[in-house]
């Protein structure tokens, strides 16, 4: 077994670094570590810890930039995206944990009862690689700040961002609270296998089943934001310019590697063609290239397995009827130039599967209920989007998504960030999300 992780480049497949891969036994003593540590970790109130973790934050700002250029390197992110999601994440720290600290902060009700929010011990965060600084920090910030320790598994595809971010929070943080264990599947297996009390994840549906049964033998605490294949649904009285430029942008960011991600958009057939002639417009707009290269909107895609995967989804399209108005179904790697398909079918792979490229997919509709069945015509449910005013409210309350957006994006404001049907188990985010990483305490006087 090679004990070396090495990470590469997707512009050309040369080595950016290299970690050691975690063995059975180190993940075995990082948990043991973690559990020791969470003893007087946990015992600090909820505003000792914060401000810990607020110092350990500031000093990220030292290598700022350094991590922006690993995200980019590891990853393919364009520089300013980049610098978007580490500033974001150092930026809402403070923010964070006084929301943290708001939600996990003693309740006593009328009668006198008391309830309390208290550690469940070690967080086992496993993150993805598409948001490889902020997903994490989804994860393991409200279960520091609830008290628990956290031994997080960053996928191998960006293991050196967050060997960065660990480091450099352990500057300050005690021994033991934070860790990080390098490795693919199996390491994450066996960090679900191990001693700890959650399993905090990012990743697709499939794994979250796997992890979700092998969770079951300890009863481990589960959050999971799996996959999704989010619907757009636009209204025959949806502003048409605006609707445009959010399918365009939400299909394209982050090179379409987005859990977000518009995949599939539903039009009214009475303002198709024109919506269609607007996306179009728009794409063409879209400059592809490297991460350090000006004004590029989409960089490479992350490896070659990914690329794959993005043209059979257009190759299984074109065979299915589908009309190529900008791009085609042959690209070579690292890249996917911005492609716009129309003719959309369910019977097409794009519909039941997540392509995760940046793919415009569109079709029309005669008939508001036969859009809605066909956006939730798929076992996820991550979220959805509807553009229009008269009848926008009934659409968005009879889609199957956990977060849906009208006339802008899913997940916005202060809500949790959850999933519906095989696109979540548990939510995170906002007093409701931070609180699943606590255990609920009723004490009756």
């Amino acid at each position: 077994m090679n004990n070396i992780l090495i990470s590469r480049n997707p512009l050309d497949e040369q080595e950016v670094g290299s970690v050691k891969v975690a063995s059975n036994d180190d993940v075995v003593t990082a948990v043991n570590d973690a559990k020791q540590a969470q003893i007087a970790w946990g015992k600090l109130t909820s505003e000792q810890r914060a401000q810990l973790i607020i110092e350990a934050f500031s000093r990220l700002n030292r290598v700022q930039e350094q991590l922006v250029n690993l995200i980019s390197k590891e990853m393919g992110k364009d520089h300013r995206r980049a610098t978007y999601e580490v500033v974001g994440v150092i930026q809402s720290a403070s923010y964070l944990c006084r929301e943290i600290m708001q939600a996990i902060a003693p309740i006593k009700k009328p009668s006198g009862t008391r309830i309390y929010y208290r550690p469940l011990g070690v967080v086992g965060v496993i993150s993805p690689w598409n948001y490889p600084l902020a997903m994490a920090n989804n994860l393991l910030l409200p279960a520091l700040v609830a008290g628990n320790t956290v031994v997080l598994k960053p996928s191998e595809i960006t293991p050196l961002v967050a060997d960065m971010f660990v480091r450099t929070l352990n500057e300050v943080l005690p021994n033991g609270v934070l860790s990080v264990i390098h490795g693919d599947g199996e390491v994450g297996k066996a960090l679900v296998a191990s001693n700890i009390n959650m399993v905090a994840f990012t990743g697709s549906a499939a794994a979250g089943k796997h992890i979700m049964a092998s969770s079951a033998n300890k009863l481990h605490r589960l959050v999971m934001e799996l996959g999704g294949n989010d619907p757009m649904i636009v209204l025959a009285d949806a502003d048409i310019n605006k609707a445009a430029r959010f399918a365009v942008a939400s299909s394209f960011e982050n090179a379409g590697q987005m859990c977000t991600s518009t995949e599939r958009i539903y039009v009214d057939e009475h303002i198709h063609n024109t919506f269609v002639e607007r996306v179009v417009e728009i794409a063409k707009q879209y400059t592809v290239g490297p991460w350090d290269q000006p004004r590029v909107n989409i960089g490479p895609i992350v490896n070659k397995k990914q690329h794959q995967q993005i043209i059979h989804h257009l190759k299984d399209a074109k065979e299915k009827g589908a009309r190529f108005l900008l791009g085609s179904d042959d690209y070579l790697p690292p890249y996917i130039q911005p492609t716009v398909i129309d003719g959309l079918t369910d019977e097409m792979l794009m519909a039941k599967e997540e392509t995760f490229g940046p793919v415009v997919a569109i079709d029309s509709f005669s008939n508001i209920d036969e859009a809605i069945m066909r956006a939730n015509n798929v076992p996820l449910g991550l979220g959805a989007v509807v553009f229009g005013e008269s009848n926008a409210a009934y659409v968005a309350e009879n889609m199957e998504a956990g977060m849906v957006g009208i006339n802008g994006g899913p997940g916005a404001g202060d809500g949790p960030w959850v999933g519906a049907k095989e696109s979540g188990f548990g939510y995170h985010g906002s007093l409701e999300g931070h609180r699943q990483f606590t255990q609920v305490q009723v004490i009756s006087a």
